[in-house]
């Protein structure tokens, strides 16, 4: 089965999925459904989609934890997880952010949105996969990245990141030892500069100082409200 256009919706509201997957059948090919974090995560084993549809607030596992168990299935990152929620509040979408989810929308939202919304995921999806086939590797420092099973190694141990993670550390590395705007990177990357993406991006930032803290030569420079410099062999 060919999964490109396929997307599950995940939600214990049965309103919910009749009307999520009502607009969404009308402009892509396959559309599955589950009633909880553990339906989705049996239907994962067994085929991944191409999108999650994931909403938060869900008795048993809920969205979060879904997403982050939903890592141990989908090694490759191949996945892309968009939180639902009531709740749309910074620490919120922070914490949607941080269990791995690619985007983060808030009920009551526009279908015409939410379509808008994959559909971008699903072109970029098409374009990374065009690019892999011909470059899937990058030396940055001591480490190399492979930008096609998304993992950061050094020295035999492999870092599985997350699609988001790769995007960021590629605008960075092609923009090395030079300062970045804020903005700059926020439109490069998350497509907006609005203050749930710089929050967002600051979460990020922390999670790359981490992955690359072995190698002394790499260091990624603040400087407040300006912005920041990737720094290699400097």
């Amino acid at each position: 089965m060919n999964n490109f256009n396929r997307i599950l919706v995940v939600d214990d509201e049965p309103l919910n999925l009749e009307i999520m997957t009502e607009f969404l059948c009308d402009e892509f090919s396959q559309v599955e459904v589950a009633v909880s974090g553990e339906e989705c995560l049996k239907i994962c084993s067994e085929e991944l989609p191409e999108i999650i549809l994931l909403d938060v607030n869900m008795p048993g596992l809920d969205g979060y934890q879904t997403c982050l168990k939903l890592k141990e299935i989908d090694h490759d990152n191949k996945t892309s997880v968009i939180f639902v929620s009531a709740h749309g509040q910074p620490e919120d979408r922070i914490e949607g952010y941080k269990a791995g989810g690619m985007d983060y929308i808030v009920k009551p939202f526009e279908a015409d949105e939410l379509v808008l919304r994959l559909r971008n995921i699903l072109k970029r999806t098409l374009v990374k996969e065009a690019t892999y086939a011909t470059n899937n590797a990058m030396t940055i420092g001591l480490y190399e990245f492979d930008t096609h099973r998304l993992e950061l190694k050094l020295n035999g141990a492999v870092q599985r990141i997350t699609e988001k993670e790769g995007e960021l550390i590629s605008f960075l590395v092609a923009h090395k030892n030079r300062l970045l705007k804020r903005e700059e990177i926020l439109k490069a990357v998350w497509k907006n500069d609005d203050f749930f993406s710089g929050r967002s991006m600051d979460v990020f930032i922390s999670r790359l100082r981490k992955y690359f803290k072995e190698d002394a030569t790499i260091s990624i420079e603040s400087i407040r409200s300006v912005g920041l410099e990737f720094k290699i062999g400097i």
